[in-house]
Order: C-alpha cells, then sequence, then structure tokens
C-alpha cells in the first residue's frame, strides 16, 4: 500500500509541472496504474487522484484532457462512493460553464463515468442516478444554451438506458422535462429527446406510459404544425421499436391517424408514416393484424412514387445501351437526386415496410405473390442505388419466406395452382428479364443485390433459371472480367455461381461452357486468396457438369480438361499460400481425377505424388483422405499405383490418431482400397492396418466401429489370407462389442455381415463351429449350472445381438442350420438357465425368419410351452421367436398364432406381441406386404374381437397391429376403422383412434390422402365425453403434428380450441385417496393435460405460422403453475418461443417472469423426502434455463420485472452458481451449433 502511495504521490506530483509533457506522460501512468486490478488507494490517495483529474479536466492542454477524462472511467471502480459522487457534482457543475471546451470535456466525462458505473452496486448507481438526474432535467428545461441542453439529453438517454429501473421516482420529472422539448425548434434537440423518451419507456410504469402515449395522440390529433406532427409520428415510432410489447393496445387510435397523414403532400411526413408502419409490423404482430392489408397497400403505392422522374423511356433500353450509357449515369442521376428531390425516402421507406410485411406474413405468402411480388420486379429498374438495393432486400426476403423448410414442406406445393412455389414458377421470367440489365449495371451494390437475388432463387425453387442461363451468363461475365469490380464483387458472383451449378441439371451449361470456363480459370489464378478459393469451389462443381459420371453424357468435355488441369495443380503444388486455397485446391483436384483422370494418365504420376506429400501434412491430411476417396471409388478406376504402397502405411497411422473426422474418412478409404484395388495391396501391407482395427470395434463410438467392421468385412471377403494372424486380436473385441447394449441399427448390420464374410472365408480355426462356440461363451459362461437358473447378468439387447449373429452363421452354413436348431430346441425343452432359456429362443427365431422351420416336429409347442415359464424375460423371447419363426412360413405358422390368440386367453397379450412382430416384418417391403395380403381379413377380425379388452397394454398391441395392417390396404381398412369411431364402447373408440396414430408416419405413404380427408373425423374425438379416448386423441394428434404436420395444420382452427380447454385444470378430476393415517390427493387429468402441453410444444416447431402466439401463451402461462411434469414441459416451450417469437414473449414477459421466480424462491419442506429436493432442484434449473433463453431477446433485460429477477438469482449463491453454469452452456452449445460438423 505504501509503495502505491508513494508512486501515486510521485505521478500527481508531475501533474502539476508546468511542462506539457510531464503532465501528460504522468495522466497516462495514473491510466496504467488506474487499469491494474490488483491496484488498492487509500482514503488520501483517492481524495487527491479525484480532485487532480478534476483539475487536469481543465487543464490548457487538449491531450492532457482527454487522458484525464480517460482515467475518470477506471477510477469510478477504484475509488469509495463518496469520491465518485463528488466526480459527478464536480462535473454536473461543469456542464454549464461559460467555457465550451469545459462543458465538452465535462459531458464526455459524464458518460464515462455512466457507462463504467457498475450494475452490481444498486447503491452507488442509485447515489449518482440521484445526483446527476434532477440537475439534467433542469438543464434541459431551462438552459438557453442549444449545446449544452444536446449534452444533458445524451447523458439522460445513457442513464434511462442502463438505470431506468433505478430512475423510477424520477420519471415524472424527467418526462415533464422532455416533453416540451419535441417542439423544440432545433431537430437535434427533438431528435436526442425522442431517444432519451425510448429509453423511458422501457422502465417507467404503466400510467406514466400511457400519459406519454396521449399526449403525443393528442398533439397529433391538433396537428398544429407539420414540423412537429412529423416529429410526433418520429417519437411514437421510436417508442414502439424500444417497448413494442406495451404499445399494441394503442395501434387502433395510431393507425387512423396515420393513414390520414400519409395521403398529405409533404415526402417526409410519408417517410416517417411508412417507418412508423414498419415498426408496428415488427413489434406489435398481433394488434397491426387488421391493419396489413392497408399498408401493403400504402406501400405499393409508394414504392412506385417518383413525380420527377419519366421510367417510360428505360423500358426499350437494351443491355448494351445500359452499357454505353454508362458513363452519362452520374449526370442523369445527379440531375434527379438533387437535394430537393426527397421521393427517394418515401420510396425506401415503402420497401422497408413491405420487408417487414413479408418477413413476419408467412400465412399471406400466397397472396404476396399475386400482389407485392409483381409489384417489386416492376421496381428493379429504380433509379436511386440505396432504394434499390432494399427493394431487392425485400424480394430476398420474400424467397427466403418461400425456402421449404422442414415445417412448411408439403409435397404437394409445386402442383398447388394457388401455392406460393407455383406463383413464383410462373414468374421467373419476368425476375430474369427485370435483373438481367442490373447485372450490368456500373453500381457494384446493384450488381451484388442482383447475385443474392438470383442465388437465394436458385435455393428456392432448384432448376428455375434452366431456360435462361444464356440471358445471365453475360452479366456473369461482366462482374468476373470488369476490372472495376471489387473483390466482394467477384467473390458474389463465384458464390452464385456455384450455386447455380449445383442445383441445375448438368446438361442445362453444356452449350455455354466454352463462355463459362475461361473466367473460372482466371479466377483460381487471382491473386487475391478469397477470390481464388471461391473459384475452386466453383471449379470443383464445373467438373462434375462438365462430364457428370451418373448418368454419363455425350457432351465433348476433352478440349477442357488440359486447362482445368493445369490451373489446379499450379494451386495445388503452392506451398506458400493460404490454407484455405491448400485445402480447396486438393478437392478440387481429387474431383478433376475422379471425373477426368483417364484422359489424364500422362500427368497421374507427377500429380499423385503431391497428394501423398499433402497426406504427411497434419493440416492437409484430412482433405486429402478425402479427395483420395473420391478418386478411388471412380468407376473410371485411376491408376493409383504411384501412391498406393506408400499411403497405406500412412493411412494406418491416421487410425491411431485422436482426430475423429480423421479416422472416419481413413476407414472409408482404406475400404474403397480394399475394394477397388485389393490386387495392389499385400498381406505384409494390410497387416499393418488391421493391427490399427482392434481399439476401434468399441461402443465408445458406434460410427467408428460401424467403418471398422466394413472395412473387416471387405478384407474377409477380398484378402481372408490378411485376417489369419490377428483374429485373435480382433475377434475379442468383435464379441464385446456384440455383447454392449448400445449396439444396434447400421453397426449391427455390419457386424452381421462380418461374420457371414468371416465364415465364408473358411480359415483355419474359424470355421462354423469356431464361431459359433465363440458366440454361444458368454452365454454358456454366464450359466453357472444346468439346473440353477440364473439371472442374466448380460444385458437384453446382448442376447438379441448375439442371436442375430449365431443366426447370421447358420443361414449361410444351411446344412447345419436344421440340426443346430435342433440344438438349440434342446436347450429350450431341458432344464437349462433363463439366459441359455432365452438365447435359445431367440437364436431359433432369427433363424427362422431366414429358413422354413415348419419341418421340425413339436416346434410350435416347445415355443408355446415357454410361453408358460415364470420369468418374464423367457415369456417375450418366446413370443418374439413365435412370431420370427412365422416369417418364414406364414402359410404354416400365421394361421396357427391366429387360431393360439383365441384359443389361450391368458397367453392372448403374448401371442398378440408376435403377431405384432410378422405384421412390422412384413410391412416394410413390397414383396412382404403381398404375402401378407391373403391373411388381411383373418387378422383383422381377430384383431377386431381384442379391441374392448380391459387391459391396456393388450389393446395398445392390437392398436398398432391395426394400423399397420391398415397401411396394406387403406382403401378398404381406414373406412372400416372411420366407422368403429361410432361404437358405444369408449374402449373401442380408444383402440381406433389409437390405430390411427400408427398409421402415421414421417415418410410418404399411400395412406396420406386418404387420411388428409379423414383425419378431422378421427380428432374430432377430442371432444368424446371419455377421458381417455380424448388423451389418445390428443396423441395421435402429436404424432401428426410431429411426423406429418401438412395433415393437421388446416384443421387447426377448429382443433386448436379443444386442445387449449385440456390445458386447464379439473377440480373435478381431483379425488382424495386415504392411504393409512395419510391422505393423498389423486389427479386424473394430469395425463391428459400433459399430452396436451405435448402437442403445444410439437406445434411451435410443426406449425408456428398458424397459431395464435398469444392465445397460445395465454394457456402456457397456466402450464407454469401447474404439476412438476407439466412446468418442466412450459419451461422448455418458454425457452423456445424466446427464439422464434421473441417479440410477442416480450409483450407478456410480466407475466412468464412471475411463475418462474416463485419455482426458483420456493422451498422444501425439510422433513421432505430425498426425491422431493432432487425434483425441486431440477424445477429451478430448468426455470434458469428459460430465463437465460429470455435474456437473449432483444431488450428483455430492460424489462424491469426481469431484470429485479436476475439480481435476486444473483444474490442467491445456490441460484447464482446454477446460472452462470447454463449461461456458459448455451453460449458454448450456440457457437457449436455454428460450426461445421467436420465428420
Amino acid at each position: 500500500m505504501a509503495s502505491v502511495s508513494y508512486q501515486i504521490a510521485n505521478l500527481l506530483e508531475k501533474m502539476t509541472s508546468s511542462d506539457k509533457d510531464f503532465r501528460f506522460m504522468a495522466t497516462n501512468d495514473l491510466m496504467s496504474e488506474l487499469q491494474k486490478d490488483s491496484i488498492k488507494l487509500d482514503d488520501d490517495s483517492e481524495r487527491r487522484v479525484v480532485k487532480m483529474l478534476l483539475r487536469l479536466l481543465e487543464d490548457k492542454n487538449g491531450e492532457v484532457q482527454n487522458l484525464a477524462v480517460k482515467c475518470l472511467g477506471p477510477l469510478v471502480n477504484k475509488v469509495k462512493e463518496y469520491q465518485v459522487e463528488t466526480i459527478v457534482d464536480s462535473l454536473c457543475s461543469n456542464m454549464i460553464s461559460e467555457k465550451e471546451q469545459l462543458r465538452d470535456i465535462s459531458s464526455i466525462g459524464l458518460k464515462t463515468v455512466i457507462s463504467e458505473l457498475p450494475l452490481t452496486s444498486s447503491s452507488l448507481a442509485s447515489n449518482v442516478c440521484r445526483r446527476i438526474t434532477g440537475k439534467l432535467s433542469n438543464a434541459i428545461e431551462k438552459q438557453e444554451d442549444v449545446s449544452v441542453q444536446l449534452e444533458a439529453l445524451d447523458i439522460l438517454a445513457d442513464l434511462l438506458s442502463r438505470f431506468g429501473s433505478l430512475l423510477i421516482p424520477f420519471h415524472q420529472q424527467i418526462l415533464h422535462a422532455l416533453l416540451p422539448q419535441l417542439s423544440s425548434p432545433r431537430q437535434a434537440v427533438r431528435k436526442r429527446t425522442i431517444v432519451a423518451l425510448s429509453h423511458l419507456v422501457m422502465s417507467c410504469n404503466q400510467m406514466l406510459y400511457t400519459t406519454l402515449i396521449d399526449f403525443l395522440l393528442e398533439q397529433l390529433s391538433k396537428n398544429s404544425s407539420t414540423s412537429t406532427t412529423r416529429t410526433y409520428i418520429q417519437c411514437i415510432a421510436s417508442l414502439c421499436r424500444q417497448a413494442g410489447h406495451r404499445f399494441g393496445e394503442h395501434i387502433e387510435r395510431v393507425m387512423n391517424l396515420l393513414v390520414k397523414y400519409s395521403q398529405e403532400e409533404d415526402d417526409e411526413l410519408r417517410e416517417y408514416c411508412l417507418q412508423a408502419c414498419e415498426a408496428f409490423v415488427h413489434r406489435c404482430p398481433k394488434e397491426i393484424t387488421p391493419h396489413i392489408h392497408l399498408i401493403v397497400k400504402l406501400c405499393l403505392k409508394y414504392i412506385t412514387y417518383d413525380p420527377n422522374y419519366n421510367y417510360d423511356d428505360d423500358n426499350g433500353m437494351m443491355d448494351d445501351e445500359a452499357m454505353e450509357t454508362e458513363e452519362d449515369d452520374d449526370d442523369d442521376n445527379d440531375e434527379y437526386s438533387d437535394d430537393d428531390d426527397m421521393s427517394w425516402k418515401v420510396r425506401r421507406a415503402a420497401a422497408k415496410c413491405l420487408e417487414a410485411v413479408i418477413a413476419t406474413r408467412h400465412e399471406l405468402l400466397a397472396e404476396f405473390y399475386k400482389t407485392v411480388s409483381p409489384a417489386l420486379i416492376a421496381r428493379f429498374k429504380e433509379r436511386e442505388e440505396n432504394v434499390k438495393s432494399d427493394i431487392f432486400h425485400a424480394y430476398v426476403a420474400l424467397l427466403k419466406q418461400t425456402r421449404p423448410t422442414a415445417v412448411n414442406m408439403d409435397p404437394d406445393s409445386m402442383e398447388q395452382e394457388e401455392g406460393p412455389l407455383y406463383l413464383l414458377q410462373a414468374q421467373i421470367p419476368a425476375i430474369v428479364k427485370a435483373v438481367q440489365p442490373q447485372m450490368k449495371e456500373k453500381s457494384i451494390k446493384t450488381r451484388q443485390d442482383s447475385f443474392a437475388l438470383l442465388k437465394e432463387l436458385t435455393v428456392v425453387l432448384p432448376g428455375a433459371l434452366t431456360n435462361h442461363i444464356a440471358s445471365l451468363l453475360p452479366g456473369i461475365q461482366y462482374s468476373l472480367g470488369d476490372k472495376n469490380s471489387s473483390s466482394n464483387m467477384k467473390i458474389d458472383t463465384l458464390a452464385f455461381l456455384n450455386c447455380l451449378l449445383t442445383t441445375h441439371t448438368p446438361e442445362t451449361f453444356h452449350g455455354f461452357m466454352n463462355v463459362l470456363v475461361p473466367p473460372i480459370i482466371t479466377a483460381v489464378g487471382d491473386s487475391f486468396y478469397k477470390i481464388t478459393g471461391e473459384a475452386l469451389l466453383v471449379l470443383q462443381q464445373l467438373v462434375k457438369v462438365i462430364r457428370p459420371l451418373e448418368p454419363r453424357s455425350s457432351f465433348d468435355f476433352t478440349p477442357f480438361v488440359n486447362d482445368l488441369y493445369q490451373c489446379t495443380v499450379v494451386r495445388l503444388k503452392a506451398a506458400d499460400i493460404d490454407q484455405e486455397v491448400k485445402e480447396r485446391a486438393i478437392s478440387c483436384m481429387g474431383q478433376i481425377l475422379c471425373n477426368l483422370g483417364d484422359h489424364l494418365q500422362a500427368e497421374l504420376p507427377t500429380c499423385l505424388p503431391i497428394f501423398l506429400d499433402r497426406l504427411r501434412n497434419e493440416i492437409t491430411r484430412l482433405t486429402t483422405v478425402k479427395a483420395l476417396t473420391k478418386v478411388a471409388a471412380s468407376p473410371l478406376h485411376i491408376d493409383l499405383s504411384p501412391i498406393i504402397l506408400d499411403a497405406v502405411p500412412v493411412l494406418g497411422s491416421f487410425l491411431r490418431k485422436n482426430q475423429r473426422a480423421l479416422k472416419l474418412a481413413t476407414l472409408t478409404l482404406l475400404d474403397t482400397f480394399v475394394k477397388n484395388y485389393g490386387s495392389a495391396l499385400n498381406i505384409t501391407l494390410l497387416n499393418a492396418v488391421i493391427v490399427e482395427l482392434p481399439p476401434l470395434l468399441s461402443e465408445a463410438d458406434l460410427h467408428i466401429a460401424q467403418l471398422t467392421l466394413l472395412l473387416l468385412t471387405s478384407i474377409a471377403r477380398l484378402q481372408p489370407q490378411a485376417l489369419s494372424f490377428v483374429a485373435n486380436a480382433i475377434l475379442p473385441e468383435t464379441l464385446n462389442l456384440a455383447k454392449s447394449p448400445l449396439l444396434q441399427g447400421a453397426a449391427l448390420s455390419s457386424m452381421l455381415e462380418f461374420f457371414q464374410a468371416l465364415v465364408a472365408a473358411n480359415l483355419p480355426g474359424l470355421g462354423y463351429r469356431d464361431l459359433l462356440q465363440l458366440l454361444m461363451a458368454p452365454i454358456t459362461v454366464n450359466s453357472s449350472s444346468p439346473t440353477v437358473s440364473a439371472t442374466p447378468t448380460l444385458h437384453k439387447q446382448a442376447f438379441h445381438s448375439l442371436a442375430k449373429c449365431v443366426a447370421a452363421l447358420t443361414v449361410t452354413w444351411k446344412p447345419e442350420a436344421i440340426m443346430v436348431v435342433e440344438q438349440f430346441l434342446g436347450d429350450v425343452n431341458g432344464q437349462r438357465s433363463d439366459s441359455q432359456h432365452i438365447f435359445a429362443l431367440l437364436v431359433i427365431g432369427e433363424i427362422g425368419r431366414h429358413i422354413d422351420l415348419s419341418g421340425i416336429q413339436h416346434l410350435k409347442q416347445v415355443i408355446l410351452n415357454s410361453f408358460s415359464h415364470p420369468s418374464e424375460e423367457v415369456k417375450s423371447a418366446a413370443s418374439y421367436a413365435l412370431g420370427s419363426i412365422a416369417l418364414g412360413n406364414l402359410q404354416e405358422f400365421l394361421p396357427f398364432v391366429l387360431q393360439e390368440i383365441d384359443a389361450q386367453p391368458k397367453r392372448q397379450y403374448l401371442l398378440l406381441h408376435s403377431l405384432k412382430e410378422v405384421i412390422s416384418c412384413q410391412s416394410t417391403s413390397l414383396a412382404g406386404v403381398q404375402q401378407l395380403q391373403p391373411f388381411v381379413p383373418a387378422i383383422w377380425q381377430q384383431l377386431f374381437r381384442h379391441c374392448e379388452c380391459a387391459e391396456e397394454g393388450t389393446r395398445n398391441v392390437v392398436a398398432e397391429c391395426l394400423g399397420k395392417l391398415t397401411l396394406i390396404d387403406p382403401e378398404n381398412l381406414l373406412r372400416r376403422l372411420q366407422e368403429s369411431l361410432n361404437s358405444p364402447s369408449a374402449l373401442m373408440r380408444t383402440t381406433v383412434v389409437t390405430a390411427v396414430k400408427f398409421t402415421i408416419s414421417d415418410q410418404p405413404q399411400a395412406i396420406d390422402p386418404l387420411l388428409r380427408q379423414c383425419i378431422g373425423q378421427f380428432l374430432s374425438t377430442l371432444q368424446d365425453p371419455d377421458l381417455n379416448v380424448r388423451r389418445v386423441a390428443l396423441v395421435a394428434f402429436n404424432s401428426a403434428a410431429h411426423n406429418k404436420p401438412s395433415l393437421v395444420r388446416d384443421l387447426l382452427d377448429t382443433v386448436l380450441p379443444h386442445l387449449y380447454s385440456e390445458t386447464q385444470v379439473r377440480k373435478e378430476l381431483i379425488r382424495e385417496v386415504e392411504m393409512g393415517p395419510f391422505k393423498h390427493r389423486v389427479d386424473d387429468g394430469l395425463d391428459i393435460r400433459k399430452a396436451a402441453f405435448e402437442c403445444m410444444y410439437t406445434l411451435l416447431d410443426a406449425c408456428l405460422e398458424r397459431l395464435d402466439v398469444f392465445e397460445f401463451l395465454n394457456h402456457l402461462e397456466h402450464g407454469l403453475k401447474d404439476h412438476y411434469d407439466i412446468k418442466m414441459l412450459t419451461y422448455l416451450m418458454v425457452a423456445r418461443l424466446a427464439q422464434l417469437c421473441p417479440t410477442a414473449v416480450l409483450q407478456r414477459l410480466e407475466r412468464l417472469v412471475e411463475p418462474l421466480r416463485n419455482t426458483c424462491t420456493m422451498k422444501v419442506n425439510p422433513n421432505s423426502v430425498k426425491q422431493e429436493f432432487e425434483k425441486q432442484d431440477e424445477l429451478k434449473r430448468s426455470a434458469l434455463r428459460a430465463v437465460v433463453a429470455l435474456l437473449t431477446i432483444q431488450d428483455a433485460d430492460k424489462n424491469p420485472n426481469l431484470t429485479e429477477f436476475v439480481t435476486l438469482i444473483k444474490s442467491t449463491p445456490e441460484l447464482q452458481n446454477v446460472f452462470e453454469t447454463i449461461q456458459k452452456d448455451s453460449s458454448v452449445s450456440s457457437q457449436d451449433s455454428n460450426q461445421m460438423d467436420l465428420s
């Protein structure tokens, strides 16, 4: 402390020097000291530093003054509160000084202090605000000097922005000071007053807000002068932008006035009216809805408003003329862009307002294509560059809204004559005709906008420009060849060209190759690395277009081969170029060799070693592996002999690297080498790779394990002798993987293929019996004694995986199959352990899927006997086995299953599962459906007998079978389901509605058109008197909304009221149950409410554009106060809504924050069980996640309720820790989502 005080004293002494350089250096050194976190000042040093810096603000030297002001920032956080107050008082006094320079520097000082005041210390901020606010209000109200007024307004706006909620006691006084300034003779004062008022409305109370709005509307109604009317409209627009969530209720009154003023002959007034409309569209989406058509009409009127110019002369102007007259453009623009002509501002405001309407009104898209689209296309000829740019942006917004997404993708949208895509398709010629001349404008901005529009068009409607390439090429050539084109212009042109090549068929371009290729080759040779990188991407795509490998083309590509190769090889060889260019040159050359390699035989010995060199380089190895994979997989069978022997050991070493993407790419390349270049690979070479594979056969990464198994399968089929040496290392790892509970899907299929290839290789010690013994070992080891029933320690999935492996071996070794099945039947019959019993049944089932086992005596009876086993796992395995063997011979086994369902009432559930297995498997393929077809009537009849079973589990299996069966013959069976909706039995209706759920999948099905016609009838059960029927109807609706939103989108108006009604807590469904001395509340309505909220969550992603978000929020608010499960779901919905509809959420923030706060501050009874504490912790964590999501909404942090809640969180240690962790996680995940997945 002493040394710091001495050092500071020394600096302060130098600051009094008469030499300005001494003063400057000392102040600079003080600045450095104050910025250190470790510095601690004693009271005397604090006082002296503050006094000296305030004195230096009046220094004669400007540089010293500036440094002194900068020191105030860090000083605020290093001195005690009363010293900060001294600084603030002094700066406020200086602000009304006679000296202009002192006033200026003091106002900068005040702004610096305000920006550095800590948000966490509310007492300091509060004291400072209290001291400044009154003085600022007086300065604004009474000061005659405009410059002081302007600075005071600026500082007040800063204060309100950062500490609006601390200034609540002064809000009335501030408003009183600000309102008269709206009619100040100085425009600058008015503008800054508007800014200050905009910050004020973020934190003021409702009464003050209403006072302000009433004042503005009253003044607008008076219309005492056009100048102030403009200001009031600007102010209203600004208030709406800042606090649109509070503005909605006033829209009706404001719009009437705006429409009136927009008709007046005042261009600025019209511009401000349109800007206000734009703000309303963005910030008050619900309240502005009735006025949208009127706003669009106004915009369409004013987007063509150009009284000083006649466009008729332009219509005949052709491209060449446009080029010739470019030199005169400046003169023309000067003539019509003089200071008197303000009409361009009106047109620009109209274009921006239209863009806002387009971007927020997806439901009017088809209508926009009829009204707005032609009007915008007609205005592409706009003469003012900035206005034209906004018109292009508006059209791009229209195209972006039309983009087919997972949510709005509808297979019929292109066929619908009124659909947006259909309407856009019809307007393509007009768009191209209007954009074509703009592509050759001198203005780079206009050309960039043209390419951005065309690029978006190709994304929305691939193939749209097929017939217009000839019209677009001159513009492309011009931007790539023009010496005055900026680098960005060339990059944008190349990006469009790349998009064009990827979204159109190769034949589209074959007639234009002579024109397309030269400028791209020139761009590859450009000196600027970004242009080169973009050009290489285009060139790579161009190679695929010039010579598509599938299907083959008759186009003569040979004249271009050498030029494409030469320009790329220069970049490939260069060592001193940008990393991105290196990688793209590698990828591009890989594509050239893949598609044109048979015409580059002479170059291969020179080119391929460069790939080998890049393979050994850590930075370029991944890109090189991917490029070589393309070359190795080429149907042209490129000769890789110059590098393959050297490349394989390098690739083997990559399998040890801790880089997932590299491992995945390397395994794919090695597999391709083995398949296509097996003869070039000797056993020694392959062993170097195989020795690296065992660690990769792990459940830790099933994708890597799958590719490893595919490589091993290829080796087993094509070079089996290479496996005989290392089978001891690979098989144990493969068996460990087979025992994994995670093994399924593609990885399991790869394992089955590997075992089949291995047994077919017939290697010594790896024959059928050897492998069978290895696969059965985990089961036999698991069973301690043949007579004692042992509980399986292997996971249930491991039994299934191992059984599939045994079946895969057996099916390839058919002579042994029947004998093996009989051997396993012996295990079933004998008194074996449960694990052996289960495994034997599963193996029989898996073999029976592929081989007809009807010739084995007693098979049916042995399996049926297992249905009576005490173990549930054995029963389940027997059910699965019976269904599986039925697949091997439907004629024999399916009637037997149906007969047993009737004959064995106690085993119905298990037998129905067997039937489900048959239906599920057969319905996946066309051949399976045809085989099952003759049995459908009998199965249907049998199932319908059990639709009213009292057991819910049985009914669910019946429903799934009925649903899957309906997919086989939808025309007849769907109608029969419909008829059953009228059944008096609630159980029957429940089963039928559940069955419909199983007819809906995310893939296109033959049933879809029929479902579209009748889904409404099934969903009418949402009004069913029975609670369970309504619940399953909600589940079916959820399934439809999730998998096929187009089925329910048009029914939402009917369905939503019933859905929302199910979110209410119904007291009549709550009952009390006595459990000994305790009374326990049971809510029979909980499940249906949960189902309703799950539907709401699904609709957010599936049909958002069809929802009234405010109505949605009304019901969401009920859920925030409901049961634990529902709260958890609604917190997720709040977070999702904050992302999808931030404006609407901002309007309801107060009502959302309150229940979240209640959850976070709720205390659990100390006597509660551990689970209660855990549930409450999880609830708090979920609520805090919702708070973090709400804070991402723009301006949410200015809401007093939310800021107060966040302050509470930060002042509660347990909440603060969780809150900070969630904030950190959410920022990491948002960064991750923005990065490309390298795998």
